[in-house]
């Protein structure tokens, strides 16, 4: 992006209810404050006044409102940079914070070079829309293991001890050894559980017709022990576009799965990961990775990679091996979906065979 084709720098400190805006021409001056309301119209009275909309270049940060803020934008032909908030220091840390001083730093960052803002990409609407479905689903999980823990917990506490079961099953497995003086507070929970797991099976249902109809490049990645349809589909839904990195091992960084810096002279700490990017899909390779180097795990040169590390022994040492068998596993992942090759487990072997 050449910023002398650029004739205003606007920059937009977003709000829940409404935006703080600071207008900058070309050479750095302030030409107009003020704050519109955070509305689809609000947004788009506002950026009429632009005749030119490709030689305006609006600066935002990452929040709630701003994957739609971007693509209304977009679709009028500006030019959009949304900020990382986590690594916008200057912004965050002052002394002197306000919504308009916000703004004004955006815009000024803005111009001077984009790169300071830590640009990051934000996904479709389609894809955001069938994200959600996958994060409704792990929304209705969390709440289906509180209630569960909550009936185990109060049961204890009665002096029952229940059953060890699946979550499926828990509704069916428990229902009679609930002491009787407890079924008044239990048995809601419990009915409330047998529904969950309902709507969890119908989204499991949705999301299996959606990797298959909708998203056909999920199936090579599912060829990897451990990726089903939920780890599959996410990690096509987050990444969106694999020609986004240039090199599989890029993802890797992407995803928070790299440890962190701290270098100074001599000094080089070793430090845990950065966890940047995005959590679900962070928490979906793991998992992954933990059913790859279990007892269920089949045998595969990632397992092989993981047992080596976890050999070294300790606690430490197998969390590290989770860690990067994770790593590991998305830039293979990465790698299946661009070249549209198909999953070999035993790759390193032809590898060093050659």
């Amino acid at each position: 992006m050449n910023k002398y084709s650029i004739d205003f720098f606007v920059g937009m400190d977003l709000g829940d209810l409404s935006n703080h805006i600071c207008i900058l021409n070309c050479d750095g001056a302030v030409l107009e404050t003020m704050s519109i309301d955070n509305t689809v119209s609000g947004i788009n009275m506002f950026f009429d006044r632009f005749a030119l909309p490709q030689k305006v270049l609006v600066a935002i940060e990452t929040g709630t409102h701003s994957p739609w803020i971007s693509q209304v934008l977009r679709a009028r032909g500006f030019r959009v940079l949304v900020g990382n908030a986590r690594k916008l220091r200057l912004i965050w840390n002052s002394t002197n914070k306000n919504d308009d001083r916000d703004a004004q730093m955006l815009a000024r960052i803005a111009r001077f070079d984009p790169n300071l803002l830590s640009p990051v990409h934000h996904r479709s609407r389609s894809a955001h829309m069938d994200l959600a479905l996958l994060k409704a689903r792990d929304a209705l999980v969390r709440c289906r293991t509180s209630l569960i823990n909550f009936v185990r917990g109060t049961s204890k506490t009665a002096g029952v001890r229940l059953p060890s079961c699946s979550a499926d099953a828990f509704a069916k497995s428990v229902i009679e050894q609930i002491p009787k003086d407890l079924l008044a507070a239990a048995l809601p929970c419990i009915n409330s559980i047998a529904e969950l797991t309902r709507k969890i099976h119908h989204l499991d249902g949705q999301i299996e017709a959606l990797c298959t109809e909708g998203y056909p490049e999920t199936s090579a990645l599912r060829d990897i022990s451990g990726v089903g349809p939920l780890t599959a589909l996410g990690y096509v839904l987050t990444l969106e576009d694999p020609n986004r990195f240039k090199k599989s091992r890029d993802v890797g960084p992407y995803l928070g799965l790299t440890p962190k810096r701290d270098q100074s002279g001599q000094s080089d700490k070793p430090l845990s990961i950065t966890k940047a990017g995005n959590t679900y899909l962070r928490r979906l390779l793991v998992n992954a990775s933990q059913y790859i180097l279990g007892p269920f795990g089949p045998d595969c040169d990632l397992r092989r990679y993981g047992m080596r590390i976890a050999s070294r022994g300790g606690k430490v040492a197998k969390r590290k091996a989770v860690v990067a068998v994770a790593r590991k596993l998305a830039v293979m992942m990465h790698h299946l979906w661009r070249n549209k090759t198909g999953y070999d487990p035993f790759y390193q072997c032809y590898l060093k065979a050659a």
